[in-house]
């Protein structure tokens, strides 16, 4: 019997619901199995590191690799697992662009921790944090470090083929699936390296059936504080939706149900810099002309960074706040 090429999946910085979508692929996740030996997928199976340390280089076929890297565990995995692997995936938002976990740029690690350990419901009147490394009679037990900056996998890493979404949708999921297994038949071909698989080429506002009307607004507001028209564009009514600058694939989803785009899909084809596209976007539909008019409209926008780069900080042209870089320039220097 010819021996099933090698499937594995892992799990970093992210929230699990890349892993759900997976599943949720239904009676679709049999053709993996039928096609694929699982020899790599913590969630879903006993495995150990050691298993694949011990694993020829190249011998997993397909690595879907979802989360950003924020500690040195994850960076030691996504090396581990590009050095095993003959094509690897960055799979959903975190391992795209960094995704929420990435909004911890902006503030130095150890603001972080401190912060995670002297909250009001924390009780640590002693300040006693976790330590990277702590002897026992059994031996040493280590946990992982956290770096200064969470980074997407292909600042990490080299990547083959992107994936967004958070999580990405199903029926894309299953998509790549089947061409993946066309693939193995001989009935297709992969695309080339970097290309964006399982999401479209333009964006959402291309697949929204909202009308555009061309209009300009007097103000920015949260979407449950009014009652927007369900036939018009979301972002000309003042509902600061992020359809212009966002991939296609996810079938407008949000938009359609009455909620704006808030970016989930990654910037859309051609863009550098996802916040710059979104500014340009909403100055557009601005209407005013005097700067203390403007600064005002611009107010109703209560979370600047959390709405140009909820999603996209980390892989972003800014990728971080100054305390964030001065602590990786720190860290870099220190490895060096």
């Amino acid at each position: 019997m010819t021996e099933k090429p090698k499937f594995a999946m892992y799990w970093a910085a992210s929230c699990g619901g890349c892993e759900i979508a997976v599943l949720n692929i239904h009676e679709k996740i049999l053709d993996v199995d039928a096609n694929f030996d699982v020899v790599f997928w913590p969630v879903a199976m006993d495995a150990k590191y050691k298993d694949v340390e011990a694993m020829e280089d190249g011998s997993i076929l397909l690595t879907l690799f979802n989360g950003g890297i924020r500690n040195d565990e994850n960076e030691h995995i996504a090396k581990l697992l590009r050095k095993k692997s003959k094509i690897l995936v960055a799979f959903g938002s975190c391992a795209n662009e960094g995704c929420i976990p990435g909004l911890a740029n902006l503030s130095d690690s150890r603001e972080i921790v401190h912060t995670a350990f002297n909250t009001i419901s924390t009780d640590n009147p002693h300040e006693i944090y976790p330590m990277t490394s702590y002897d026992v009679p059994e031996g040493e037990i280590h946990i992982p470090k956290i770096l200064p900056v969470l980074k997407t996998l292909d600042q990490v890493v080299d990547v083959d083929y992107y994936m967004p979404g958070c999580p990405p949708e199903s029926h894309q999921i299953a998509a790549v699936i089947d061409l993946v297994v066309d693939v193995l038949h001989g009935k297709a071909e992969l695309p080339p390296k970097g290309t964006v698989i399982g999401a479209g080429n333009s964006t959402v506002c291309d697949e929204c059936k909202r009308t555009r009307n061309v209009k300009t607004i007097k103000s920015f507001q949260r979407i449950w504080g009014v009652a927007p028209d369900p036939s018009l564009c979301l972002l000309e009514q003042g509902i600061p939706c992020n359809g212009p600058a966002t991939r296609s694939g996810c079938n407008a989803r949000c938009p359609t149900a009455g909620a704006q785009c808030i970016g989930c899909y990654g910037p859309a084809e051609g863009v550098a810099d996802y916040g710059a596209r979104l500014i340009s976007a909403f100055a557009s539909v601005i209407d005013a002309k005097d700067p203390q008019e403007i600064d005002r409209i611009l107010d109703g926008l209560v979370d600047p960074t959390g709405q140009f780069y909820r999603f996209n900080l980390a892989g972003s042209l800014l990728k971080a706040a100054v305390p964030a870089w001065k602590a990786e320039s720190t860290h870099e220097k220190e490895k060096a």
